[in-house]
């Protein structure tokens, strides 16, 4: 043990005594300096690689049609990357959005994103409008992007309830695709039905069935007349009536004079 204890005392006295020889001050200031040098290398590397205090500022984009801001991009060096949006009344190729903002500073060559207004309108489903009321219909079709055009009225009970939905002029069924943004007509009810109607043609009937045919149509009878000798009056039937079936629509209500005559 106390052999042991004499080398380990030896040992320190021999590594003391080398530390204070020029050698070893100069392996050690060697060593520092190639440690030094190492790191100026890799740090000079990396602002070589990443291209450092060379940033430039991305340019204002927003509002400009795709095709200039792409001629703009191109010229000051950087890529760009499109999407597209589709919006109603807006310009075709407009750029709306774009990341980074402007006057970010970025490093050259660097990827934008644009956000521009499609060309292209995509295709909605069109709506159930049919038996909704107009202030629904409305609601309906601003939430589908769509346009409301003309508004029709027709004779009908319903006020202001949609009858009939037309796109260029044919009818829109519901289901139907229609490209965003479209205009389409309603017809509506005006709430007091039909207030004209056409004369039914009484030629040949009987009186009764005059009555029975008036009333379906919303009509009344007028006078009556028998022509010549009326033997029966119940088999006694139509040769003239006025308004005809061959004038024009009338009133509701309207009397329809007859004359009779026995076959």
């Amino acid at each position: 043990m106390a052999y042991s204890a004499d080398m380990t005392g030896y040992n320190m006295v021999k590594i003391f005594q080398y530390l204070r020889t020029e050698t070893f001050r100069k392996n050690l200031i060697a060593a520092l300096i190639g440690l030094t040098v190492f790191f100026l290398i890799i740090v000079f590397s990396l602002r070589q690689y990443t291209r450092h205090n060379e940033s430039v500022a991305v340019p204002e984009l927003k509002g400009l049609l795709i095709d200039d801001a792409i001629k703009k991009l191109q010229g000051q060096g950087f890529e760009y990357d499109l999407d597209s949006v589709y919006q109603v009344d807006a310009r075709p190729g407009l750029v709306i959005e774009q990341d980074p903002d402007p006057s970010t500073k970025v490093k050259k060559n660097r990827t934008l994103y644009l956000t521009i207004i499609t060309r292209t309108a995509p295709e909605v489903a069109f709506p159930e409008l049919v038996e909704k009321t107009f202030v629904e219909a409305r609601a309906v079709l601003n939430s589908y992007g769509l346009k409301l055009g003309d508004t029709t009225y027709i004779p009908d009970i319903a006020r202001d309830v949609v009858l009939d939905v037309k796109f260029g002029g044919e009818r829109l069924n519901a289901g139907r695709p229609v490209p965003k943004g479209s205009t389409v007509d309603l017809v509506l009810g005006d709430g007091r039905g039909a207030n004209e109607v056409q004369v039914p043609d009484l030629s040949g009937l009987t009186l009764a069935e005059v009555r029975f045919a008036l009333q379906g149509a919303s009509l009344t009878l007028g006078t009556v007349n028998y022509m010549g000798i009326v033997t029966d009056s119940l088999s006694a039937v139509v040769i003239s009536q006025t308004p005809t079936h061959e004038d024009p629509m009338v009133s509701i209500g309207t009397p329809v004079n007859i004359a009779l005559v026995n076959p």
